[in-house]
């Protein structure tokens, strides 16, 4: 399958939210340097009806760092039950990625790009992998899969879009067992660690069910899928080496950008 059709982008919606990050630049006078779609899209698992989830970093100009009391370090707007556009500040980014946020690095790594500042994104990756700590997301993708194998898996009717939501989270913490680095964003990718082909297939119709369905489209649960899951939600848990770096790293490289964009 092409890359377009695990990840559906109309031309229309991107002109669109290009538009809406411009009047969003004008109306705070901020700078958006990276702006990626998030969720099921950019995982390669959406549905007909599935919204757009748009997800950018900005920077703020010199003087909105210079306050007693902290400013607000998130946008906001949603604007339809289509299209929802929030983003996160510079450094309140540069935070989350000194903690290898998974959400985050998720970003970095959307097939889905609408905007980006070039530099900045390359930076923002270099530090990303700097500062990445596999046992951070680890416990990140193991609590995700936990949490929504126990709330949304447990009947004998299912959602499928909750089985990739369990499925995507656990193939990512075999990832980082098996010491590949960074989970990659996208579900094809993450399928690499799976060599069991009658449990890929069960996966691959799964797709194609979804894919062709609503998002609230529920189906009979799936005995293989199940049995899958509770291996790997009961595999030990292995001996990961924890990042430690300078965070003056991070200083340097916001203070630059601030300036660079004031």
């Amino acid at each position: 399958m092409e890359s377009s059709e695990r990840h559906p982008l109309e031309p229309e919606m991107r002109a669109r939210v290009l538009q809406e990050l411009e009047q969003l630049e004008r109306e705070r006078n901020v700078t958006v340097l990276y702006a990626c779609e998030s969720g099921s899209r950019a995982w390669g698992f959406a549905s007909r009806d599935s919204d757009y989830d748009v997800r950018f970093i900005y920077v703020e100009k010199p003087n909105w760092f210079m306050q007693v009391d902290a400013p607000r370090d998130v946008i906001e707007r949603p604007l339809s039950d289509e299209l929802d556009i929030s983003g996160w500040e510079l450094r309140k980014t540069l935070g989350l990625l000194r903690k290898s946020n998974p959400t985050l690095l998720e970003w970095l790594d959307s097939p889905l790009v609408y905007r980006s500042e070039l530099a900045e994104a390359q930076q923002l990756r270099i530090l990303a992998e700097a500062f990445y700590s596999p046992p951070a997301a680890r416990n990140h993708y193991f609590s995700m899969a936990k949490k929504n194998f126990r709330g949304y898996l447990q009947d004998e009717t299912v959602r499928f879009k909750k089985y990739f939501y369990v499925l995507r989270s656990l193939l990512a913490v075999r990832w980082i067992d098996q010491g590949l680095g960074r989970p990659p964003m996208t579900f094809h990718e993450l399928l690499n660690t799976v060599d069991d082909q009658a449990l890929l297939a069960e996966i691959d119709e799964l797709l194609a069910l979804k894919r062709n369905a609503d998002e609230s489209t529920y189906g009979p649960r799936r005995p293989a899928l199940h049995a899958f899951i509770e291996e790997q939600l009961e595999r030990p848990v292995p001996a990961l080496k924890r990042t430690t770096k300078d965070s003056r790293l991070l200083d340097d490289y916001l203070q630059e950008a601030v300036w660079r964009h004031a």
